[in-house]
């Protein structure tokens, strides 16, 4: 069942169960490490939504998406996969600095508890994917953009975290209210050319299916940004 459809359907308690499912396969070991990073950001994310969804759904399917998908099994990439947001939704109560620290200062701490909880790999692969603090006298959006483009270009594992993340919010974007999905396919339609040749680059550590699979929900998404868009 697609893991969209497991959401409508079972909502958290399903993608869990899901989650559970694929960790089965993992040694002990790792499924403890999983289990506590989706520990932690159960607790990081517990009041935070997405409008009609508990927040916790898309960090799951991320997960979820790069273990059955994307074939990847390496548990560094899976911990920050699940952790992606924390660092830049919850900088100051990860970090554990005050609420008022400036948001440099507060990443900078979050970061450094994610390398003693788990380890420096995974706290440079949240910080790939975490957002700077952005210019107001630009366009977020397109600082966004520049920001993932020059990330995933320097660092290819986070690739694969960020491609999950756009696949839930590109090819997720019909499951949501009608002004959410037309901020979001703003945002994002400009990404597809992008993500799209990234996938294709060999140092992308993925296996040829997984990048086939990748370039047809690239396909997907563009095809439902049009339809927000362009009418």
């Amino acid at each position: 069942m697609p893991l969209h459809a497991i959401t409508e359907v079972y909502g958290e308690a399903g993608l869990r169960d899901r989650f559970a499912l694929e960790l089965e396969s993992f040694p002990d070991p790792d499924r403890k490490q999983l289990t506590e990073a989706l520990d932690l950001a159960a607790a990081l994310h517990a009041e935070d939504r997405r409008v009609r969804e508990p927040y916790l759904n898309h960090l799951l399917r991320v997960a979820i998406r790069i273990i059955k998908y994307y074939g990847v099994r390496d548990i560094d990439v899976l911990v920050a996969a699940l952790l992606h947001d924390a660092v830049e939704d919850h900088p100051a109560e990860l970090g554990g600095v005050p609420e008022q620290t400036p948001y440099p200062e507060a990443v900078e701490a979050a970061l450094a508890e994610l390398g003693r909880r788990f380890n420096c790999r995974v706290a440079d692969l949240v910080s790939s994917v975490t957002n700077p603090e952005y210019d107001p006298g630009r366009d977020r959006h397109e600082q966004y953009r520049e920001h993932v483009a020059e990330s995933l270009e320097r660092d290819p594992w986070a690739r694969v975290i960020k491609i999950s993340d756009f696949t839930d919010n590109g090819v997720g974007v019909i499951h949501t209210t009608m002004d959410k999905a037309f901020r979001s396919a703003t945002k994002y339609r400009p990404l597809v050319p992008t993500l799209r040749e990234l996938v294709g680059r060999p140092d992308t550590p993925l296996s040829t299916q997984a990048k086939e699979h990748i370039l047809d929900q690239l396909d997907l998404a563009e095809e439902r940004f049009a339809a927000i868009l362009d009418v």
